[in-house]
């Protein structure tokens, strides 16, 4: 009955929006109740939005904390228990070259959870055969391809063309959209010259000092492969850290949520087999996924996703399909340590909290 929200979730994510989806939960007791209500807040335009306007003061910086620290919360609101899951669209890295660096760090960045965009002028080097990991190949000028890429501020800009002019006409395009990660290829001689000529064009110092330039985290790099490698280590320190979002008074670390597109444009879509939703809203120690990743469970055993594999989500399986026939939502603790990690394998357990929700 919430196919609808997860659309408008997925339609969100798919533009390059961040949003938030409310679950509204009456309880029962602690571990079960029913779903009273759904709720999505896209970030863009929140402050406007009447729905958020109308929510008193605590659930408003609730909502923000999310949008800032990437955090899954399960906090009370009146009578109800509330789920406030952030969702931030998958991080895009724009390769801007497709030469012999750019072919091992697309294949890099597919594999660490990135959408690959490369871009080169050159027919040769800017095809699908070329990046068959990428998403997206684009075969035009680096004057051009800007309008083509509908640049956002969570995107990750790499710049390794085979030339100077390159460079600078990439590198100045790129400073017009403040993304999250920018960084540039060359010798520290050329980068600093091309830092002065920006200072001199009238840069502010602190954009020009936002440039990673010379690229990647020094280890030494030599080959391609470990130039590849050093980039793409320096681009998910970037990911990861987001910024200075998160106060220096907290200790709260800023979380990218964990979550598989794939599932959210499946709870768009309607199904005759009743299924359930589990979502991991907490997780401590040593566990295979964090907290919102995210499982598909229909009642004739069908699944989709995982939220770890193992015993302990056998269990989980099976209370999902007794919650599915009682129509309600169950919350289940699941400790994998001490002899539970040790009879699965693990080298060192952890604790998740899950949520388990019937549709």
């Amino acid at each position: 009955m919430f196919n609808h929200l997860y659309k408008n979730l997925s339609n969100e994510l798919s533009s390059g929006n961040e949003a938030v989806m409310l679950t509204f939960m009456k309880p029962v007791n602690n571990k079960k109740g029913s779903i009273v209500n759904k709720l999505v807040l896209a970030k863009e335009g929140l402050e406007s939005n009447q729905l958020f306007i109308d929510m008193d003061e605590e659930l408003r910086q609730k909502i923000l904390f999310a949008f800032e620290s990437g955090n899954l919360q399960l906090v009370d609101y009146k009578e109800e228990a509330v789920l406030i899951e952030p969702y931030f669209s998958k991080p895009r890295l724009i390769i801007l070259g497709g030469g012999h660096i750019a072919k091992p760090l697309a294949e890099f960045g597919a594999k660490v959870g990135f959408s690959v965009v490369v871009a080169d002028d050159r027919p040769s080097f800017a095809n699908p055969g070329r990046f068959p990991e990428a998403d997206e190949v684009i075969c035009d000028s680096f004057e051009n391809c800007f309008s083509r890429l509908d640049i956002r501020k969570s995107d990750f800009i790499v710049i390794v063309t085979r030339g100077h002019r390159h460079d600078g006409v990439c590198l100045h395009s790129s400073l017009d959209y403040n993304p999250a990660y920018l960084g540039m290829i060359g010798s520290k001689r050329r980068v600093k010259a091309m830092k002065e000529e920006l200072l001199n064009e009238g840069y502010p110092q602190e954009q020009i000092d936002s440039i990673n330039s010379p690229i990647g985290l020094d280890i030494g790099a030599v080959t391609p492969e470990e130039i590849a490698i050093s980039i793409i280590a320096q681009v998910i320190s970037f990911r990861r850290a987001r910024g200075n979002t998160i106060s220096k008074e907290s200790n709260v670390k800023f979380n990218w949520p964990e979550f598989d597109e794939a599932l959210v444009d499946e709870m768009s879509k309607e199904s005759e087999i009743p299924r359930a939703l589990v979502t991991i809203i907490s997780s401590r120690g040593s566990v295979p996924r964090k907290a919102g990743a995210k499982m598909i469970v229909w009642l004739d055993g069908k699944v989709m996703g995982t939220i770890g594999g193992g015993c302990s989500e056998a269990s989980i399986i099976t209370i999902a399909r007794n919650t599915i026939l009682n129509n309600e939502y169950t919350i289940e603790h699941v400790d994998m340590t001490g002899n539970v990690a040790e009879d699965e394998g693990m080298v060192c357990g952890g604790v998740i909290d899950v949520l388990i929700e019937s549709f």
